[in-house]
């Protein structure tokens, strides 16, 4: 089992910049893929970004130029710089992984953090 911890969420204005970090409890050469998810009120939950230890990240073209999702080496887990937000970016972050998938889709993650909420003010 692998357990996921998110961290970083607040509250900015639009514009503005936030880090969102997640810890995972096992070592992220021994993940398939690591990814953010988002979840808006009312609104399924979407795929954000996706890393793979060995490979390029990929990003939802809502965010794509925006934000980056990179390693987090000390933490054995991924970052999400998340830059010029929007409004529309409001919501709760997931973090996910998988070691055995690919972290395409939501139902293609084998493990999930409890989430972290992001707000963006206009």
């Amino acid at each position: 089992q692998v357990r996921l911890v998110e961290s970083g969420g607040g509250s900015v204005q639009a514009g503005g910049s936030l880090r969102l970090s997640c810890a995972s409890s096992s070592h992220i050469l021994t993940m398939s893929c690591m990814a953010w998810f988002r979840q808006a009120p009312g609104k399924p939950r979407e795929w954000v970004a996706r890393f793979f230890p060995i490979g390029s990240p990929y990003y939802a073209d809502s965010v794509k130029g925006r934000f980056t999702i990179s390693q987090d080496n000390a933490k054995n887990g991924i970052y999400l710089q998340m830059n010029t937000l929007k409004p529309e970016d409001t919501a709760m972050y997931f973090c996910a992984a998988g070691q055995y998938s690919a972290c395409r889709t939501s139902s293609d993650v084998e493990y999930w953090g409890q989430g972290t909420q992001v707000t963006v003010s206009s």
